[in-house]
Protein backbone atom coordinates (compact mmCIF):
# COMPACT_ATOMS: atom_id res chain seq x y z
CA UNK A 1 0.00 0.00 0.00
CA UNK A 2 1.46 3.40 -0.94
CA UNK A 3 2.08 6.11 1.69
CA UNK A 4 -0.91 8.26 2.57
CA UNK A 5 0.07 11.91 1.36
CA UNK A 6 -2.78 13.32 4.14
CA UNK A 7 -1.57 13.80 7.66
CA UNK A 8 -3.95 11.55 9.73
CA UNK A 9 -5.17 13.44 12.91
CA UNK A 10 -5.55 11.30 15.85
CA UNK A 11 -6.09 11.40 19.65
CA UNK A 12 -2.41 10.07 21.37
CA UNK A 13 0.44 7.52 20.43
CA UNK A 14 -1.95 4.57 21.16
CA UNK A 15 -3.75 5.23 17.88
CA UNK A 16 -0.31 5.76 15.60
CA UNK A 17 0.33 2.48 16.81
CA UNK A 18 -2.57 1.15 15.77
CA UNK A 19 -3.06 2.96 12.62
CA UNK A 20 0.72 2.52 11.57
CA UNK A 21 -0.32 -1.63 11.74
CA UNK A 22 -2.97 -0.87 9.05
CA UNK A 23 -1.41 1.80 6.54
CA UNK A 24 1.80 3.90 5.53
CA UNK A 25 0.96 7.06 7.06
CA UNK A 26 2.23 9.77 9.19
CA UNK A 27 0.06 11.35 11.96
CA UNK A 28 -0.30 14.23 13.75
CA UNK A 29 -1.17 13.72 17.96
CA UNK A 30 -3.78 15.94 19.52
CA UNK A 31 -2.77 14.21 23.14
CA UNK A 32 -6.22 13.80 23.92
CA UNK A 33 -8.87 15.98 23.99
CA UNK A 34 -6.32 18.88 24.90
CA UNK A 35 -5.82 20.83 21.39
CA UNK A 36 -4.51 24.41 22.34
CA UNK A 37 -4.30 27.00 19.56
CA UNK A 38 -0.82 26.27 18.68
CA UNK A 39 -1.81 22.93 17.72
CA UNK A 40 -4.70 24.03 15.66
CA UNK A 41 -2.34 26.37 13.45
CA UNK A 42 0.09 22.95 13.40
CA UNK A 43 -3.14 21.40 11.86
CA UNK A 44 -4.12 24.08 9.46
CA UNK A 45 -0.62 24.36 8.32
CA UNK A 46 -0.21 20.73 7.60
CA UNK A 47 -3.93 21.05 5.89
CA UNK A 48 -2.12 23.95 3.84
CA UNK A 49 0.49 21.38 3.14
CA UNK A 50 -0.61 17.83 2.85
CA UNK A 51 -3.64 17.47 3.89
CA UNK A 52 -5.20 16.29 6.77
CA UNK A 53 -7.82 13.43 7.39
CA UNK A 54 -9.40 13.29 11.24
CA UNK A 55 -9.87 10.24 13.07
CA UNK A 56 -10.77 10.80 16.47
CA UNK A 57 -12.88 8.40 19.06
CA UNK A 58 -16.02 7.38 18.67
CA UNK A 59 -16.85 9.32 21.91
CA UNK A 60 -18.00 12.51 23.40
CA UNK A 61 -14.16 14.00 23.78
CA UNK A 62 -13.36 12.61 20.11
CA UNK A 63 -16.14 14.38 18.99
CA UNK A 64 -15.19 17.91 20.83
CA UNK A 65 -12.34 17.32 18.90
CA UNK A 66 -13.28 16.62 15.55
CA UNK A 67 -15.89 19.99 15.93
CA UNK A 68 -12.67 22.46 16.77
CA UNK A 69 -10.77 20.67 13.99
CA UNK A 70 -14.10 21.11 11.90
CA UNK A 71 -14.07 24.47 12.78
CA UNK A 72 -10.58 26.11 12.20
CA UNK A 73 -9.84 23.33 8.97
CA UNK A 74 -13.42 23.40 7.20
CA UNK A 75 -11.38 21.36 4.49
CA UNK A 76 -10.05 19.07 6.55
CA UNK A 77 -11.22 15.17 5.83
CA UNK A 78 -13.00 13.26 7.73
CA UNK A 79 -13.15 9.28 8.34
CA UNK A 80 -14.88 7.50 10.98
CA UNK A 81 -15.10 4.26 13.00
CA UNK A 82 -18.23 3.19 15.37
CA UNK A 83 -18.50 2.63 18.96
CA UNK A 84 -18.69 -1.04 18.25
CA UNK A 85 -15.81 -0.69 16.31
CA UNK A 86 -13.25 1.47 19.12
CA UNK A 87 -14.51 -1.11 21.83
CA UNK A 88 -11.49 -2.32 24.06
CA UNK A 89 -11.26 -6.16 24.45
CA UNK A 90 -10.42 -5.95 28.22
CA UNK A 91 -13.74 -4.67 30.47
CA UNK A 92 -12.56 -1.14 31.62
CA UNK A 93 -10.93 0.41 28.71
CA UNK A 94 -12.15 3.56 27.06
CA UNK A 95 -13.04 3.64 23.37
CA UNK A 96 -10.91 4.49 20.65
CA UNK A 97 -9.25 4.30 17.39
CA UNK A 98 -6.66 2.13 19.02
CA UNK A 99 -9.15 -0.65 19.91
CA UNK A 100 -10.32 -0.81 16.20
CA UNK A 101 -8.93 -3.45 14.11
CA UNK A 102 -6.44 -2.59 10.82
CA UNK A 103 -9.35 -3.64 8.35
CA UNK A 104 -12.04 -1.11 10.40
CA UNK A 105 -9.14 1.36 9.90
CA UNK A 106 -8.55 0.41 6.21
CA UNK A 107 -12.21 0.88 5.65
CA UNK A 108 -12.76 4.16 7.28
CA UNK A 109 -10.20 5.06 5.76
CA UNK A 110 -11.56 4.23 2.61
CA UNK A 111 -15.12 5.78 2.85
CA UNK A 112 -13.28 9.44 3.79
CA UNK A 113 -16.34 12.82 4.16
CA UNK A 114 -15.37 16.29 3.87
CA UNK A 115 -16.63 19.22 5.52
CA UNK A 116 -17.51 21.74 2.74
CA UNK A 117 -21.07 22.63 2.51
CA UNK A 118 -23.39 24.27 -0.36
CA UNK A 119 -25.82 26.55 0.89
CA UNK A 120 -28.98 24.60 0.83
CA UNK A 121 -29.64 21.52 2.93
CA UNK A 122 -30.57 18.52 1.46
CA UNK A 123 -32.46 17.00 4.82
CA UNK A 124 -34.38 18.41 7.16
CA UNK A 125 -35.56 17.80 11.08
CA UNK A 126 -39.04 16.47 9.71
CA UNK A 127 -36.72 13.91 7.44
CA UNK A 128 -35.67 12.17 10.95
CA UNK A 129 -38.79 12.19 12.78
CA UNK A 130 -40.58 10.30 9.62
CA UNK A 131 -37.21 8.01 9.22
CA UNK A 132 -38.26 7.30 13.12
CA UNK A 133 -34.26 8.54 14.01
CA UNK A 134 -34.94 11.41 16.48
CA UNK A 135 -38.19 11.19 19.36
CA UNK A 136 -38.71 7.22 19.40
CA UNK A 137 -37.76 4.49 21.98
CA UNK A 138 -35.46 2.66 19.14
CA UNK A 139 -33.74 6.15 17.76
CA UNK A 140 -30.64 5.64 18.92
CA UNK A 141 -30.63 2.17 17.64
CA UNK A 142 -31.21 3.37 14.10
CA UNK A 143 -29.11 6.38 14.24
CA UNK A 144 -26.44 4.13 14.68
CA UNK A 145 -27.15 1.55 12.21
CA UNK A 146 -27.65 5.13 9.57
CA UNK A 147 -24.28 6.09 11.10
CA UNK A 148 -22.48 3.34 9.75
CA UNK A 149 -24.43 2.98 6.52
CA UNK A 150 -23.27 6.56 5.52
CA UNK A 151 -20.24 6.70 7.13
CA UNK A 152 -20.76 9.01 9.62
CA UNK A 153 -19.98 7.93 12.85
CA UNK A 154 -21.97 8.44 15.87
CA UNK A 155 -24.20 11.15 16.77
CA UNK A 156 -26.98 11.95 18.76
CA UNK A 157 -30.48 13.45 17.69
CA UNK A 158 -29.04 16.82 18.02
CA UNK A 159 -25.74 16.45 15.91
CA UNK A 160 -27.54 14.19 13.59
CA UNK A 161 -29.17 16.84 11.46
CA UNK A 162 -25.91 18.86 11.42
CA UNK A 163 -23.62 15.84 10.28
CA UNK A 164 -25.97 15.38 7.41
CA UNK A 165 -25.73 18.63 5.78
CA UNK A 166 -22.26 19.11 6.61
CA UNK A 167 -21.12 15.98 4.56
CA UNK A 168 -23.91 16.56 1.99
CA UNK A 169 -25.59 13.40 1.96
CA UNK A 170 -27.56 13.62 -1.04
CA UNK A 171 -31.93 13.05 -0.45
CA UNK A 172 -31.35 9.64 -2.69
CA UNK A 173 -28.54 8.44 -0.11
CA UNK A 174 -30.23 9.34 2.83
CA UNK A 175 -33.86 7.01 2.13
CA UNK A 176 -31.58 4.34 1.20
CA UNK A 177 -29.84 4.01 4.30
CA UNK A 178 -33.20 4.69 5.95
CA UNK A 179 -35.35 1.43 3.77
CA UNK A 180 -32.28 -0.86 5.26
CA UNK A 181 -32.79 0.44 8.69
CA UNK A 182 -33.97 -2.60 10.82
Amino acid sequence: MAKLKEVLVVEGKDDTKRIQQAVDADTFETNGSALNATKLAQIKQLQATRGVIVLTDPDFNGERLRKLISAAVPEAKHAFITRKQGVPENAGGSLGVEHASVEVIRAALQHLSTGTQDDQPLIFQQDLLRAGLIGQPDSRQRREQLGEALNLGYVNGKQLLKRLQLFQVSREDFDQAVAKLG
